[in-house]
């Protein structure tokens, strides 16, 4: 993974955005293709590795891992892994992540009455 230059111009722009604008920092914690479609599914319970797989069938293990990672650092979502042999670890939402379930849900609302739209033009 490439190193990121902390002093260049749009690593300043970001942070200065970051602390200015809302949209900036949700889109920090929840951006990008998959973390939106994880945080829906844990929306309905607890959820193990393989059941997040099942459920998100085009998500790549790589990309799945990275972002149940980003998504534990940033607060959202709680990894518990329990000390028995196989490992059993499950996935579920922190109160920060339960917070953000209308946002994933007005989303999804949103995306239903577009689709809709689109079909009747």
């Amino acid at each position: 993974m490439t190193a990121i230059k902390e002093s260049s111009t749009i690593q300043q722009n970001k942070k200065y955005a970051l602390g200015l604008c809302p949209v900036t920092y949700v889109m920090e914690k929840i951006g990008g293709y998959w973390k939106p479609i994880i945080l829906y599914h844990l929306s309905t319970g607890d959820k193990r590795y393989s059941e997040l797989k099942r459920s998100i069938p085009a998500v790549t293990e790589k990309m799945l891992i990275q972002h149940l990672k980003q998504l534990e650092n940033d607060g959202l979502i709680i990894r518990t892994a329990k000390p028995v042999v196989p490992p059993h670890v499950t996935y579920n939402l922190s109160e920060s992540g339960k917070d953000l379930i209308p946002v994933i849900h007005a989303m999804a609302e949103w995306a239903f009455r577009e689709m809709e739209r689109e079909k009747g033009i």
